[in-house]
């Protein structure tokens, strides 16, 4: 078995939302891992700061603030980058957002907002970088798109988060679409399906972590290395021939659960 399996040393990622939460969790596993690491957010602030704190060790995280919510700003991302770097080994579509109301006054910004980041930019975004990845990907060593779906999109939540749980639902399915197409370019695209992590988004999960953790089978919530280890596996050669794939990271929710 090869020493370096799950090695990323010298590849470079860029990974949307990586200001915080599960995108900043991935960035810090990926430095870890040897790669060379670009966060984006909207919030140019926040994204410096992370950048810092997260080259601080010794790797190198580099911030490229943007709001991809748009097609826009999808093409203005992949020109940023292109001003760096002449290819692309790893894109994580992280950038994410969610919207809570009762199904009788479920307003249709709170539907297009979610939908538009949550599933038309993970697509513009690849077609944005996809000649980066191209200049990087060989049959050797395939490029990787990692899309960061959710258990939502899986089975149905009981919380009236209609479009999340939608575009999540689109965004697993839309991963094999494009999965099917990018692997004759040797572009490897998957999806992860986080369950409870203690984040801005899922504020459940940290504010009252033991409850959640009392509903789910591993009875715990998940921590930054479970989502890490996930990460570093599709992005790592161990990845290489899991095409199309959605993980469930959840502690057993979606497939080791007898109710909800």
């Amino acid at each position: 078995m090869s020493t370096d399996l799950f090695s990323l040393k010298g590849r470079t990622a860029l990974i949307t939302g990586g200001s915080r939460g599960i995108g900043k969790m991935i960035a810090a596993g990926f430095i870890a891992a040897g790669a060379k690491v670009y966060i984006s957010s909207r919030k140019p602030g926040a994204c410096d700061a992370t950048a810092a704190e997260l080259s601080a060790g010794g790797g190198t995280c580099i911030s490229l603030p943007q709001d991809v919510s748009t097609i826009e700003g999808c093409k203005a991302l992949g020109e940023a980058y292109g001003r760096h770097e002449s290819g692309l080994d790893i894109l994580v579509n992280n950038a994410g957002a969610a919207w809570l109301a009762e199904f009788d006054t479920f307003p249709e910004n709170g539907w297009d907002k979610v939908m538009d980041l949550n599933l038309k930019s993970p697509f513009f975004l690849t077609q944005a970088m996809a000649p980066a990845l191209r200049a990087r990907a060989s049959h050797e060593q395939p490029a990787k798109v990692i899309n960061i779906a959710s258990i939502d999109g899986m089975r149905p939540n009981p919380q009236e988060t209609y479009s999340y749980q939608a575009s999540k639902a689109g965004l697993i399915h839309l991963t094999r679409r494009m999965a099917a197409q990018l692997i004759a370019d040797n572009i490897v695209v998957t999806a992860i399906s986080p369950g409870a992590f203690a984040s801005d988004m899922n504020i459940t999960a940290r504010d009252q972590a033991e409850f959640v953790a009392s509903r789910i089978p591993s009875r715990r919530i998940g921590t930054d290395e479970d989502m890490q280890g996930v990460a570093i596996y599709l992005a790592s050669r161990a990845g290489d021939y899991a095409v199309g794939i959605t993980v469930a990271v959840d502690g057993g929710v979606t497939f080791a659960s007898l109710g909800v």
